[in-house]
């Protein structure tokens, strides 16, 4: 097992890692819309999900990954009426890839964020 750190993305806000490298695959924690500095970017839901995002890639390549790789995220939503427009943005990012995904709501995220995205990675 490996523990993965990057100063590309923000530090982990508790008692958790960026990512942990096991058997071959990646495992992220969820990000939110920190920067790399650990401030938080206000904004509506498709700016935060373009950091969400950016955070991912970083931790993902950190671990000799990339968004190509991922087999399965996870998403929630602070808000369900915000669905079309985390997609929008989700797929930009992820162009003809679509790995497996769950997206489901929930009543609150770190830091009043509006969209966390957790995913499962192979290595490349």
């Amino acid at each position: 097992m490996n523990v993965i750190s990057t100063p590309n993305a923000p530090c982990a806000i508790g008692p958790y890692s960026q990512a942990i490298v096991a058997n071959g695959m990646v495992f992220t924690s969820g990000q939110i819309a920190l920067r790399p500095d650990g401030t938080f970017l206000e904004g509506d839901v498709e700016a935060q999900t373009t950091q969400v995002l950016e955070n991912l890639q970083a931790v993902l390549k950190e671990a000799k990954s990339g968004l190509n790789y991922v087999v399965k995220t996870t998403i929630f939503l602070a808000n369900m009426d915000d669905f079309a427009s985390v997609n929008a943005v989700y797929g930009s990012f992820f162009g003809e890839h679509k790995p497996a995904r769950s997206t489901v709501a929930v009543k609150t995220l770190p830091k009043n964020a509006l969209v966390e995205i957790e995913a499962i990675a192979l290595l490349s």
